[in-house]
């Protein structure tokens, strides 16, 4: 007799089955190579080298070692985990949860997405488009798009590895904080002049696209084709931030920037925020380099407002989404985030 065949439906079990079977086993090995990295640098930085432990050049070579294949490592599993997740968050999906939300709850709702929808500077205009095209208010609109390039998934898993989930969870809910005032406020200025013309006089129809069905063999896919993007093109700022952060680790005194970038230094908070707008192609590598600075007497409040001003107030998106939005609307978007990441500072500063 004949063996039949399997059916569609089977053989997508079957293979959804193997992909667990993978991901599972590459997560086991993924877990063995974190918990091996400092005893191997240590390893080679002391018995292989033959550096001296707590000589300057030893701490700084230890210190290199140690985190680039920490921090890669741990740009791995997150992104891979976070792309997995953004899977279930269309952006289409976002557009139809968003449609006529009020403020207040939409502004809740939409910056939750941001952190979970797939983001970056070329889809800005589009985005914006797509949600006007739905109905959904202009404040919302701006907590979406403040929340997801501020909250990113590289910044995330760096501030997870060097400073620990405190940190990195404060960071996420100080970024979410910022996105729901800010899109509240400018919400409330009624700025809907502000916005091209051209947006307004192609709003209509209700943009709906059919989602396509993903199953988990697609998504473990996905996730891991960006991985390869992401960590493809953001390794060598790793690498050259972990290496500056080195030297400063190991050869600048303990305490020597208290004086510049110190809780005392009150203009500290403005300038980390000024200085980091054009910086957000490196924001791989700004991260590394806070560590070590917080190291030697950094305040950590004057860190966190330079590190969301890298993520959040990006030049190339500013420049974007020109093509949407006028002048005015856009300084005063970029003045209240940047007033906001700047109360975050000063508020960290004063009670850390």
């Amino acid at each position: 007799m004949a063996q039949s065949l399997p059916s569609p439906a089977q053989a997508q079990r079957s293979a959804d089955t193997r992909a667990w079977l993978i991901v599972s086993g590459v997560t086991v090995l993924w877990l063995i190579a974190y918990n091996s990295v400092k005893p191997l640098a240590d390893w080679l930085t002391f018995a292989l080298l033959g550096l001296a432990p707590g000589s300057r050049l030893g701490d700084a070579v230890a210190f290199f070692l140690y985190d680039v294949p920490k921090i890669l490592l741990l740009l791995t599993g997150m992104i891979f985990a976070i792309s997995t997740l953004r899977t279930f968050f269309s952006a289409e999906r976002v557009r139809q949860t968003l449609g006529g939300k009020r403020e207040g709850v939409g502004n809740v709702i939409g910056a939750g997405l941001g952190v979970l929808t797939p983001f970056c500077s070329c889809s800005a205009v589009p985005l914006f488009i797509g949600f006007v095209k739905a109905g959904v208010p202009l404040g919302v609109t701006f907590s979406f798009l403040i929340a997801a390039p501020m909250v990113d998934g590289v910044a995330l898993a760096l501030l997870l590895g060097l400073f620990g989930w405190q940190l990195a969870g404060l960071y996420v809910v100080s970024g979410m904080t910022i996105a729901i005032v800010a899109g509240l406020i400018i919400g409330r200025m009624n700025m809907e002049r502000h916005v091209e013309d051209f947006v307004w006089e192609i709003r209509g129809g209700d943009g709906a696209v059919a989602e396509e069905q993903y199953t988990w063999t697609r998504r473990f896919a996905e996730a891991w084709e960006q991985v390869r993007e992401i960590v493809g093109k953001v390794w060598p700022y790793v690498v050259i931030g972990i290496a500056i952060g080195a030297g400063i680790h190991g050869f600048v005194p303990e305490d020597a920037l208290a004086g510049i970038m110190g809780k005392e230094a009150w203009w500290s908070v403005p300038a980390g925020v000024i200085l980091g707008v054009p910086l957000y192609s490196n924001v791989a590598g700004v991260i590394p380099v806070v560590d070590a600075l917080m190291a030697k007497g950094a305040a950590m409040g004057t860190m966190l407002a330079f590190m969301m001003s890298v993520v959040a107030l990006s030049l190339p998106e500013l420049i974007i989404l020109r093509r949407v939005l006028k002048p005015r609307l856009i300084a005063t978007f970029v003045g209240i985030v940047a007033t906001g990441i700047m109360l975050v500072g000063y508020l960290f500063n004063l009670v850390i």
